[in-house]
């Protein structure tokens, strides 16, 4: 079901919203994976991570996102990620992040 809704969202002019539950839940998956750039509603009560959710807006796809939606790339069935979930890179993951950090600059004098 999100890889038919990452599609409707490349061929729809965007920014797109959702109002339906269920739309709202595969934006947010759809985020967590780095598909596309949305909107996402907060929850109401923080402490249980719940509240009615109002809408969700589309407003990009991802380059990761185009592939998935043209078909070059699967997209893996989530489970529904916290809101704010974001990808992280392990150490060595890409360019840069495999040298020693560098020292602080020395103050102007």
């Amino acid at each position: 079901m999100t890889n038919e809704l990452l599609r409707h969202i490349a061929s729809s002019r965007l920014p797109l919203s959702f109002h339906r539950r269920e739309d709202i839940e595969q934006v947010r998956a759809l985020r967590a994976q780095g598909l596309v750039i949305a909107l996402v509603p907060a929850p109401t009560d923080p402490l249980s991570m719940t509240g009615p959710a109002e809408a969700a807006q589309v407003l990009a796809l991802t380059q990761k996102g185009r592939a998935a939606a043209s078909g070059g790339l699967h997209i893996p069935v989530a489970s529904s990620a916290p809101e704010d979930a974001m990808p992280t890179l392990a150490r060595g993951a890409g360019p840069g992040f495999d040298r020693a950090p560098r020292p602080a600059a020395s103050p102007a004098r």
